[in-house]
């Protein structure tokens, strides 16, 4: 129990680190961020980024945020709220929206904020990614995970031709989502403790795909398709049941990585990996 305590945080602060990069990169250069949401309110114009982490908000406040219409990079963590602030629609200008550890019940309303480009929602008690994601359609980064109810992915999903970056981590899925294979321009993909047992074979759908990490799932064979993802650089599938992998996967000519610790390979197939990719390194 304690081994397992201690791995959460590490994910949990490893999470944060790179959620916090992204939060840097938001917002007009050298702008303020500002941690006191009653001065942010004061100030109201030309407040561009806001960081509320680790503050319970006095709920009178919280619903006024959606004053700051220069906002463009919201993080909040750790705030005891379960929902957004009044009119968040509003936000017109917003391009970053996370949210670690708040028991949010559902998705924000998506309608107004038709801008947004980065998206983490984290440790909630959300069950279902709404249709209405369709409303982003500048979105290019969408992050999800650390909760207790199957994930159920919409349809409309192909309708974001921005998303380049989905990371999935820590929710129940029965298979792999077909759905995301009908996004277009993705770069990266990451399934991590997912549930996930089945891959698609269309990879020649996968045009742009660059990172593949599927981990800590239950997957004991990979298609003979995935050759058709040709711009693979780096595949990552620790912690599978994995014996084996195609020999189609000799022709991702610019593949540089393949990460396969924890599964049960015997040295034979080990020693094949490396004639079948020899500019390739490969961790066992």
């Amino acid at each position: 129990m304690l081994k397992r305590s201690l791995l959460f945080l590490l994910l949990t602060a490893t999470a944060l680190l790179r959620a916090q990069k992204e939060f840097d990169k938001y917002g007009p250069y050298g702008s303020q961020v500002y941690t006191d949401l009653k001065e942010a309110l004061r100030i109201e114009k030309k407040v561009y980024k806001v960081d509320l982490s680790y503050q319970k908000l006095d709920p009178k406040l919280y619903d006024k945020l959606a004053s700051l219409s220069d906002l463009q990079a919201l993080k909040l963590s750790g705030n005891e709220v379960t929902t957004y602030p009044k009119n968040f629609e509003t936000l017109f200008n917003l391009l970053y929206f996370a949210s670690y550890n708040n028991k949010m019940t559902s998705f924000p309303p998506l309608k107004g904020l038709y801008n947004l480009q980065y998206l983490d929602l984290q440790h909630t008690l959300i069950d279902s990614i709404p249709s209405q994601i369709a409303y982003l359609g500048k979105l290019q980064s969408f992050k999800f995970g650390n909760t207790d109810d199957t994930l159920k992915l919409p349809v409309t999903l192909r309708f974001l031709k921005n998303l380049k970056d989905i990371s999935i981590e820590n929710c129940v899925m029965d298979s792999f989502p077909k759905l995301l294979f009908k996004v277009s321009k993705l770069y990266y993909l990451n399934l991590s403790n997912t549930n996930t047992w089945y891959l698609s074979k269309h990879f020649e759908r996968l045009q742009n795909l660059e990172v593949l990490v599927i981990e800590n799932n239950h997957l004991s064979q990979i298609p003979f398709e995935i050759y058709k993802a040709y711009k693979l650089r780096v595949i990552s599938l620790r912690g599978n049941n994995l014996t084996k992998l195609p020999d189609s996967i000799s022709q991702l000519e610019n593949l540089s990585l393949l990460d396969l610790r924890g599964n049960p390979f015997d040295p034979d197939e080990i020693e094949k990996l490396k004639l079948l990719l020899p500019g390739c390194e490969i961790r066992f």
